[in-house]
């Protein structure tokens, strides 16, 4: 086969390199590479792509990387890794996530930090890859025109997609929801690249000169940042331009501002490493007249909202941030009305009007389950109490069986049972009854739930060992197998339950007692 023929397009206006890129087959690309090297210097019509444009675009870390290898910057007609071929590499190796194929990038080429992606007519197009149908008439048929450098075109600055892309490594994990070992170690590795990268590039913008170029480079990556919670970028900004701390964007919000819409406590709690400038800094209000109370007053966004699980603790969830922004907030500000005419108690009750309706439902939904198994539970218990196993001695009146070490076990186990399932019972009545005003929801409610499932647990467990001890009392006690059955099969229901329900409770408990997502998370001073 001529070498010519591998430099042929496909429907797709790809090569064979290309579509080895694609489809991350580094074998493929190895011996294509080694037929004929000038592959990797072929843009396509259409996309305007070399081959590891393709492979960094589509995630194919294996075959990036030995393209990365082979593919040079000496080339006579192009330059990979320089001016926007090498911008749009550095933005794909960001985008797959690829920090530490990012980083090296920037290590071969430092300009590439301070480069932007060239804007084209926004009449045609506001944000489209590198190429167009312009490109692509210009090229069509013409393999030599597809080596000329592409016409890239994006808004954004590697900084900036950085903080549009990288994600906070999560700091806590359920004991019933831990990830594999070897995710969790991926995931660390990933983001420390990340925040080196983010180092990197600010170092490399701190180089510039001119307070226009921070604002181009480093403004709009740190509200980006703010946006989208994270912090470890906010920070690294900060770090390096002190000044942009007290930013505001064309709203006229600081990036606490945005924190505070975008419910990002990993962003907020930026606010407890400040100074006193924190008390100045909360002070701002936006366009409309709104402080950062009314901004706390608004629903939250439905990807945080949905963080939490059931209405009752995504508004307690609400509240607790209402009450925390209120920390911050001026007296003066409790009262103060935006454009609308509002307070920010206002706007909270009119924006969580009908959450206030769902954790109601889902409130005495939970408790009218659970009032039917506490009632059949003091049911049972109260019988078993008043028909004593193994009946009465009639000289004395006393139980037959008193003297029976599992005797006394059930009649303990009983009266728990009995008294617990009383109490859940009352507490679940307490819930049915509540009148539910948005406060409730903050301790009140949730601590009515807490008791409750816990009674009921302890009185389902109690119950269990008191029948497991009339079985053992009546069935041969004398001998241990009956004993070891009648265990397993107790345990059962108690394990059932307490799996099922555990990870509400645990919710319950650490949502309202718990440390809670507000605090200084490090020792670290910001600004």
């Amino acid at each position: 086969m001529p070498l010519e023929a591998l430099e042929l397009f496909d429907g797709k206006d790809y090569t064979a390199l290309h579509v080895a890129a694609w489809a991350g087959n580094t074998t493929a690309a190895k011996v294509l590479v080694r037929k004929h090297p000038e592959l990797l210097y072929i843009y396509s019509p259409r996309h305007h792509r070399l081959p590891i444009h393709v492979a960094a675009r589509h995630g194919r870390k294996d075959t990036l990387s030995y393209l990365l290898n082979v593919t040079k910057d000496d080339h006579p007609v192009c330059k990979p890794y320089q001016e926007q071929s090498g911008i749009w590499l550095l933005m794909y190796a960001i985008t797959s996530e690829f920090y530490d194929v990012a980083l090296n990038l920037i290590h071969r080429n430092p300009k590439l930090a301070t480069s932007e992606i060239q804007i084209g007519d926004k009449k045609k197009t506001s944000k489209s890859e590198p190429g167009d149908n312009k490109a692509k008439k210009e090229t069509s048929g013409d393999n030599t025109a597809a080596k000329k450098a592409p016409s890239f075109q994006d808004p954004r600055s590697p900084l900036a997609n950085l903080a549009a892309h990288v994600s906070a490594f999560p700091r806590r994990s359920r004991l019933y929801s831990l990830p594999p070992i070897k995710n969790i170690r991926e995931k660390k590795q990933k983001h420390y690249h990340a925040l080196q990268l983010a180092k990197c590039l600010c170092k490399e913008i701190q180089s510039l000169n001119g307070s226009n170029d921070y604002e181009s480079f480093a403004k709009d990556p740190l509200f980006t940042a703010a946006k989208l919670g994270v912090h470890e970028v906010v920070e690294e900004i900060v770090d390096l331009f002190p000044s942009l701390v007290w930013a505001r964007d064309s709203d006229n919000c600081s990036i606490f501002h945005h924190a505070i819409v975008q419910r990002h406590e990993n962003v907020f709690n930026l606010l407890y490493q400040m100074s006193e400038h924190k008390k100045m800094i909360t002070s701002f209000r936006d366009n409309n007249e709104n402080t950062t109370l009314h901004l706390a007053g608004k629903l939250a966004p439905p990807n945080k909202l949905n963080l939490v699980p059931g209405a009752a603790l995504q508004m307690q969830r609400e509240l607790q941030w209402f009450e925390e922004v209120k920390k911050f907030v001026i007296p003066y500000y409790m009262i103060w009305r935006n454009k609308d005419n509002e307070t920010a108690e206002m706007v909270f009750t009119e924006a969580h009007k009908e959450l206030v309706v769902e954790g109601e439902k889902w409130m005495k939904g939970i408790a009218n389950s659970c009032t039917i198994a506490a009632t059949l539970i003091a049911t049972i218990a109260f019988a078993a109490a008043i028909s004593v196993p193994g009946g009465n001695n009639d000289a004395n009146g006393l139980p037959i069986l008193s003297n029976d070490q599992a005797f006394f076990v059930f009649a303990i186990s009983n009266a728990f049972s009995l008294f617990t399932s009383i109490t859940s019972l009352v507490m679940f009545f307490s819930i049915l009854t509540s009148n539910y005003a948005e406060k409730d929801f903050l301790f009140a409610l949730p601590t009515m739930l807490i008791i409750g499932l816990v009674t009921l647990f302890l009185s389902i467990t109690a119950m269990m060992i008191a029948f497991g001890s009339i079985v053992y009392l009546l069935f041969d006690y004398n001998k241990r197998r009956v004993l070891i059955t009648t265990g397993v099969f107790t345990i059962i229901p108690i394990l059932s339950f307490g799996c099922l329900e555990f990870p509400l409770l645990l919710d319950l408990i650490t949502s309202t007692y718990g440390g809670g997502i507000f605090g200084k998370k490090s020792n670290r001073l910001f600004y």
